[in-house]
């Protein structure tokens, strides 16, 4: 075993729980996870991080790059340190709001090669599903996306439309014959289309204007085709929780249905945010605080399988203080990982539940073997933190693009000092690291 790198702490999270240990990388993979004394193999180079929690690196399978085309919202650069300052070492880019958007192979291979020297941490690429995109779904998948987004209701980009139930359907039915996976944002738009549409900045009235209902009617239909067509679909951003007694109820009668939840939905609430803060808006919506409890309690069953960021960001222009017409977009990369888990502490949760979430399940999601876990054979991706130690939120320290936030002025638990890919160290205190990911295919 020609080990190059051991990381050592007396708290390593791995499957069988948190121990001190010792991890031997070789040529960045987990070559073993040794007991915490160990004795470090003659040339290999030991980085004790003392009682800094080192957690397998986080998978966010759920961000919006938008690079090529609105380069001015995001960009693979500016993503990419910013999923590296908050221990995130694998995402997935989503395939609208950049221009062209990832609909065809010729598409995908545009993003590829724009993305390929900038990226700080590895990346994947989500296909997308359009009403007249069918033909070029299979040909999508053999390139390598690992799965493909549509959309229910409008996206808010005209090159993005929507897919009716009809050609919902048709596209499941395509999708499933070569085992593919379909996400899916689930907001039904004749819910939508009925509720009252208020301008303005009082955030109660765009709360009103994207009921549970949409929500909860949209998810109904998608586990009926689902169902019917034994199609594999994953449930995207969920934000009300009275769809987790149908969602667990499926699931327990064999649909093939997972389900996502992001760090505002389950940090922040209706509540707390100020008329004319549309930093805080996204569709769907926060929702209140009870719903928010229900959210948690969805994590605490399995009936939510992850949490990723769904990170959407604008420039702040855009940004305007009318809810009605503000682009609807959180920026979380960076943050996510401290503001789960200072929820999830004061909840009674444990790291080993925040890796579960936000390691383990986004890899499993998108079939990253090598992802999600330390233990040997995995790629040596960890995130180091100090779980004790406090920040407050500062937007100038934010390394995405446009450093607009809503946890602007927010004190969080949880400071990552490092993180690595593929045993190399990619942001240090944050300081980062030349770009060094990788783009990656399913099943590699």
């Amino acid at each position: 075993m020609d080990v190059n790198l051991v990381l050592r702490s007396t708290r390593v999270i791995t499957p069988e729980g948190t121990r001190p240990a010792s991890i031997a990388v070789s040529g960045g993979t987990i070559a073993a996870v040794l007991p915490y004394e160990a004795e470090v193999p003659a040339g290999a180079r030991l980085e004790d991080v003392g009682d800094d929690v080192v957690l397998p690196g986080l998978v966010d399978t759920h961000v919006h790059v938008n690079d090529p085309g609105r380069t001015e919202w995001e960009g693979f650069w500016t993503a990419t340190r910013a999923a590296a300052a908050g221990g995130i070492t694998t995402l997935l880019d989503m395939p609208l709001n950049s221009l062209p958007p990832t609909t065809t192979v010729e598409n995908l291979r545009v993003k590829q090669e724009v993305a390929r020297a900038k990226a700080h941490v590895d990346v994947g690429f989500w296909g997308g599903a359009l009403p007249d995109n069918v033909k070029d779904l299979r040909p999508l998948h053999d390139a390598g996306v690992f799965g493909f987004k549509c959309f229910l209701s409008p996206s808010g980009v005209e090159e993005f439309p929507e897919l009716d139930q009809e050609r919902l359907a048709t596209s499941l039915a395509e999708i499933s014959g070569f085992d593919g996976l379909m996400i899916v944002h689930a907001e039904d738009p004749h819910h939508l289309a009925a509720a009252p549409q208020r301008p303005g900045g009082a955030y109660a009235d765009f709360l009103a204007s994207r009921p549970r209902d949409a929500e909860n009617t949209a998810i109904e239909n998608l586990i009926n085709q689902a169902r019917r067509l034994d199609a594999r679909v994953h449930v995207l951003h969920l934000s009300s929780s009275d769809a987790l007694p149908v969602i667990a109820a499926a699931k327990a009668e064999g649909v093939k249905i997972t389900v996502e939840s992001c760090p505002h939905f389950l940090t922040l609430t209706a509540e707390e945010i100020p008329d004319g803060a549309t930093e805080f808006k996204c569709c769907p919506p926060i929702r209140e605080a009870v719903n928010q409890d229900a959210l948690w309690q969805g994590l605490a069953d399995g009936t939510i399988d992850c949490i990723v960021s769904d990170h959407s960001p604008s420039t702040a222009d855009l940004k305007t203080p009318d809810f009605a017409s503000a682009w609807g977009g959180i920026s979380s990369l960076q943050l996510g990982l401290p503001a789960i888990w200072t929820e999830a502490r004061r909840r009674g949760f444990d790291l080993t539940d925040v890796v579960r979430w936000m390691s383990e399940g986004p890899a499993r999601l998108a079939g990253l073997t090598r992802k999600g876990a330390i233990e040997a054979g995995r790629d040596a991706d960890f995130a180091v933190l100090a779980p004790e130690a406090t920040f407050t939120v500062d937007p100038a320290d934010l390394q995405h693009r446009n450093r607009i936030t809503a946890y602007a002025g927010k004190t969080l638990h949880g400071v990552v000092t490092s993180t690595w890919l593929r045993g190399e160290r990619i942001a240090d205190n944050g300081t980062l690291a030349e770009p060094s990911g990788r783009l990656l295919e399913r099943n590699n």
